[in-house]
């Protein structure tokens, strides 16, 4: 899907106050990663590391893991497009709602897909496919997939993927990252482009065992990941413990955000493990939502009604500042009372 995404306010012509629709960190990019990248400016000159090694290198030590267990990528959608390509014409099943690229990166390589519903994934141990895509925690619910390990050990002869780009915005130990000691079937992507807000960059790499990386390693394309890119992802895990956003108190903001929408008739918003949340308005629909928010007060949102499993009446909610939430929940408010 190339267009249907959030952060799209560039399409609309119009100035983004406040932009609710992206779950890439509102915060910006680290202090000092801007002036770091822009010094590596003259090594654009020449052609970037094939594979970004320097990068992978320090990505494996920072996972404890080989450098023949990680792919540095040019963000998640190469890993998925990657993976796609290494089943193409097998057997994919897709938990949803989700990521619209799964299903598109799938279909592109001939993969006979199926999509499994949420609730059903979380009940049933078995699967008949070669290869699964789940996200966790999940867009567009912001809900975490648990007891994995159960999948896993019932169905060895199936790649279970799970995208963890939005794992940093969790509280606990969340990540499957530590199951791959155990499991030879489960491939981790991770994006570094949300929690360091640099998605323009396009960075983003892969965990699974050796067998796995090397058969991806096989069809992938020299250069994609970009010298500012790899200078980028050196000064994040050169400085990684002084420029983690603020998340116990961004998921602190989002619940106080999430109980005051609770308080609007005309909506449903359910909770998330994360900094982002699906609602569903009761009146009209997503898109009549999205066009009121935008052209009275700038606001963007997330229509979702394109999530495979959803309907036009929902929409994805980024958590901001408190202020601007504030200001968003009085627009709502205003919304049911025009509409209710």
């Amino acid at each position: 899907m190339l267009h249907g995404h959030g952060d799209d306010g560039y399409r609309y012509g119009t100035t983004i106050v406040a932009d609710f629709s992206t779950n890439v960190w509102y915060g910006g990019e680290p202090a000092g990663l801007k002036e770091y990248v822009f010094g590596k400016w003259n090594e654009v000159n020449r052609y970037p590391e094939v594979l970004a090694e320097s990068l992978l290198e320090k990505i494996a030590v920072h996972h404890g893991r080989q450098t023949g267990e990680v792919m540095v990528c040019s963000g998640t959608t190469e890993s998925i497009y990657l993976l796609a390509q290494l089943f193409a014409g097998k057997r994919a099943t897709i938990v949803t709602p989700t990521f619209s690229e799964y299903e598109d990166a799938c279909l592109a390589f001939g993969h006979d897909v199926r999509s499994m519903p949420w609730q059903e994934a979380t009940v049933l141990p078995g699967v008949k496919s070669d290869v699964v895509f789940i996200c966790s925690p999940n867009n567009p619910t912001g809900l975490l997939f648990r007891d994995l390990q159960y999948w896993l050990r019932l169905n060895p002869q199936c790649l279970f993927v799970v995208d963890e780009a939005f794992i940093d915005f969790t509280e606990g130990e969340n990540s499957v990252v530590p199951l791959l000691d155990r499991f030879a079937n489960l491939l981790v992507m991770r994006s570094l482009t949300k929690t360091y807000a640099i998605p323009g960059l396009r960075l983003g790499y892969v965990l699974a065992r050796g067998e796995v990386i090397d058969q991806l390693m096989n069809i992938k394309q020299p250069w994609t990941v970009n010298t500012l890119a790899i200078s980028a992802g050196h000064y994040i895990y050169d400085h990684f413990a002084n420029v983690q956003p603020p998340v116990s108190q961004l998921l602190h903001n989002k619940r106080t955000f999430v109980q005051k929408l609770q308080e609007i008739e005309c909506l449903e918003v359910g909770d998330s493990d994360t900094h982002f949340f699906l609602g569903r308005t009761l009146v009209r629909n997503a898109s009549q939502l999205k066009d009121f928010l935008l052209e009275k007060y700038g606001f963007l949102i997330r229509d979702a009604g394109n999530f495979r499993g959803l309907t036009r009446q929902h929409f994805r909610i980024a958590t901001r500042r408190p202020d601007d939430n504030q200001q968003m929940f009085d627009a709502l408010k205003e919304w049911q009372t025009l509409y209710y």
